[in-house]
């Protein structure tokens, strides 16, 4: 068996990972509330800004986080493929999630079901990150961990979504991405904690490429994109403030005598 570390640059790795969770969550959220109070293109554009949010930020978090994970006895490598296609799996099935809340008549409804597809394409994007690891050794999981992992993604983006309909407030989703922030790093560690490895030593070149390769260079531009969009969404203004503006331009009519 080989040694799993978690944390090998310490705490820098867990504590920014799970910076990038609270942001992409608090952008999603942020844009989420945004499309419900708007309408036709505008609330499309919202929600898709929502969903390329949060699906940047999970996928941020986990190989942040990843970044830090190492083997003893064996190098580890990412296949390139299926870690872009990670991304893009987290993008595609958070946006139907979203949209399943953004355009649902029954908010109930829309919220269970955005909720399960959301905390699935949570799930999925981990364990398709995870299968695009190259290591010298076989790679095992413990199935109620496992299960367990995909459970807390559920509820977290459950309970996302549900602030999203429920919290108007800019403190109040702040504290809601606060807590969506740990409760995805949550679900990652437990999904890592399920991971066993029993090494094979060999002296044969892995395919791939190394974290500091492809990891690292792509999520510092997606981190970039997380930052500079949360500055445009904070800078533009909401529905109500586009109201207040028009009715102060409007020319105040005289009345007659």
């Amino acid at each position: 068996m080989g040694h799993l570390d978690h944390a090998t640059f310490g705490w820098l790795t867990p504590v920014l990972s799970y910076v990038m969770a609270c942001i992409g969550a608090a952008l999603g959220l942020r844009c989420t509330v945004r499309a419900l109070g708007a309408s036709g293109r505008s609330r499309r554009n919202w929600l898709l800004t929502a969903a390329s949010a949060i699906g940047t930020g999970i996928w941020t978090m986990h190989f942040v986080a990843m970044l830090g994970f190492g083997v003893s006895g064996t190098d580890i490598r990412y296949n390139v493929p299926l870690t872009v296609l990670s991304l893009l799996v987290a993008m595609i099935v958070v946006g139907a999630g979203v949209f399943a809340v953004g355009y649902g008549r029954h908010r109930g409804r829309a919220l269970v079901l955005g909720g399960l597809t959301t905390g699935l394409g949570v799930a999925s994007m981990h364990y398709l990150g995870m299968a695009a690891l190259r290591l010298h050794g076989d790679v095992n999981y413990d199935p109620v961990l496992v299960g367990t992992s995909v459970v807390i993604a559920v509820v977290a983006a459950t309970a996302a979504l549900w602030a999203a309909l429920n919290i108007k407030s800019p403190i109040a989703v702040a504290v809601a991405s606060l807590v969506m922030g740990g409760a995805v790093s949550s679900m990652h560690y437990t999904g890592m904690i399920a991971v066993s490895v029993r090494v094979s030593p060999s002296g044969v070149a892995l395919p791939g490429a190394t974290a500091m390769q492809f990891i690292f260079p792509l999520a510092v531009g997606l981190g970039s994109y997380l930052f500079l969009t949360s500055a445009f969404v904070a800078l533009s203004p909401t529905a109500g403030e586009r109201e207040a503006s028009a009715s102060a331009q409007r020319p105040v009519e005289s009345v007659a005598p």
